[in-house]
């Protein structure tokens, strides 16, 4: 089992970031968020997740392991698998859905690409009442320096807007690479990426 990997970003794609690690690079499916926070060249620390089925193995990665662990309790989940389960996490932060399942509001859940209102229903349903949201909490602050929720502010700003997760990802990317604007994001940079943003969105319409 492959849990963590500690190396250098040697590229990012739409979805996958290639991660060395002496000598070998390792192809990592990441959240829309934790991909639009990285560069090539900066150094990571990547938690991980191998997965394993008929067709094909996928090596699954987060910067925070409050995704990771959101990560592996979705898949608990009968009928929601590993695509699905980053879908959700590319959509709402670890934070914002497990409040969503503790609310029993399926309307946000069901914003991720691939997962509709029964699914969403399905998740609320087999795990209310087994998500420590205060563990999450403080996972989540004893991280943010590795997660950027700038980043991931823009990206649900505009998934609510009614883009999909990876243009919207694409979209905030190029905005803070043509702008010199740094990741993780700062506060006030967001309401500035999500103009960049949308506009770079309304123009490829």
């Amino acid at each position: 089992m492959i849990a963590m990997l500690t190396g250098r970003v040697e590229a990012v794609g739409p979805d996958t970031a290639l991660i060395g690690v002496a000598g070998v690079g390792y192809e990592v499916r990441m959240p829309a968020a934790d991909i639009a926070a990285m560069h090539a060249g900066q150094e990571t620390k990547v938690y991980t997740s191998l997965s394993v089925s008929q067709d094909s193995i996928a090596l699954y990665g987060f910067l925070s392991q409050a995704s990771k662990r959101m990560f592996l309790q979705l898949q608990k989940v009968s009928g929601i698998g590993p695509r699905v389960a980053l879908s959700l996490l590319s959509t709402l932060t670890a934070n914002r859905l497990a409040q969503a399942v503790s609310d029993g509001d399926a309307t946000t859940l069901s914003k991720a690409p691939g997962l509709g209102k029964k699914g969403a229903q399905k998740i609320i349903l087999e795990l209310k009442g087994s998500i420590d949201l205060s563990a999450l909490d403080a996972e989540g602050r004893d991280e943010t320096s590795q997660f950027d929720t700038g980043t991931m502010q823009v990206i649900e700003g505009l998934i609510s807007l009614g883009w999909r997760s990876q243009d919207a990802q694409r979209a905030v990317q190029s905005a803070c690479e043509d702008n010199d604007i740094a990741t993780p994001m700062k506060a006030e940079d967001v309401p500035k990426v999500l103009r960049l943003a949308l506009a770079s969105l309304d123009r490829g319409r």
